[in-house]
């Protein structure tokens, strides 16, 4: 039984980090109101080195509908602002010689609908993973129910074991996902 409980704390650690992963994915999505999160991650070539945001500047939420980024190192504020430029994000920074300002426009409806569709995407990665996590454990168990390193009946109950707390990731990761959705459709 021993085993078993190995298997099923080794699961349950990497379903947590996959709904971790989830939820540090939906707070990149952008949403009507600023946030941080939004851009900390973007990387920025700092002095030739591709460098996450966060890591060469502070960001701020000056009000609801912009950041402030100010860089530790004056010299990386045109560099700062073409990365933003060049990211996916659709924003314009505004660079006043010592901060960059970034103006939160508002989503047009056809724009929030496909974030709603990208969150939906990236939720049903998150659930594709916790369900391989489920299959690698699966596998195991049975490999030690071969090995005679597990009885049937233990076995059973681990895969119960299992199943109920792939049942509680996948909806915390539902929740996560009505909560992005419920933000992004906010006008």
């Amino acid at each position: 039984m021993v085993m078993s409980t190995d298997a099923l704390n080794n699961a349950e650690t990497r379903m947590k980090k996959a709904v971790e992963a989830l939820r540090r994915d939906l707070n990149t999505i952008r949403t009507g109101r600023a946030q941080p999160a939004l851009v900390e991650h973007l990387l920025i070539e700092y002095y030739g080195v591709p460098t996450p945001l966060n890591q060469i500047a502070s960001i701020n939420v000056s009000d609801a509908r912009q950041l402030t980024i100010q860089p530790w190192d004056r010299q990386s504020l045109g560099t700062i602002e073409k990365g933003i430029l060049k990211s996916d994000l659709a924003l314009v920074p505004n660079n006043d010689g010592t901060v960059i300002r970034i103006n939160i426009p508002t989503l047009t409806e056809e724009r929030r609908r496909e974030l709603v569709r990208l969150v939906k995407k990236k939720v049903e990665d998150a659930r594709v993973a916790v369900r391989g996590v489920r299959r690698d454990a699966v596998e195991r168990l049975r490999e030690m129910e071969k090995s005679k390193d597990l009885s049937q009946d233990d076995d059973k109950r681990a895969q119960d074991q299992l199943q109920k707390l792939t049942d509680v990731y996948i909806s915390q990761m539902d929740t996560l996902s009505k909560g992005k959705e419920a933000e992004v459709m906010e006008v």
